[in-house]
């Protein structure tokens, strides 16, 4: 499935312009079709499943109690 510079802006949450800036550096495949870029949505499978784990990742750290430290002594 090909998506237009913009839909990918939106599936992928960045900003056009750095798409734009992507594709003229060969980061992106994409095919010019006379009047804009297409982008193959399927060459970002493996980076959303990665973002997505990290995402889970992080949560799951933030999410973890502090645990106590034994060395902390009383002050009283």
């Amino acid at each position: 499935m090909y998506l237009t510079v913009e839909e990918t802006a939106e599936y992928l949450e960045l900003p056009e312009d750095y798409l734009r800036h992507l594709i003229l550096n060969h980061k992106i495949k994409a095919i010019y079709d006379g009047r804009q870029y297409l982008i193959n949505k399927n060459q970002f499978h493996n980076h959303m499943e990665q973002m997505e784990n990290y995402r889970k990742m992080i949560q799951e750290y933030l999410s973890e109690p502090i645990p106590e430290d034994p060395d902390v002594k009383d002050e009283d």
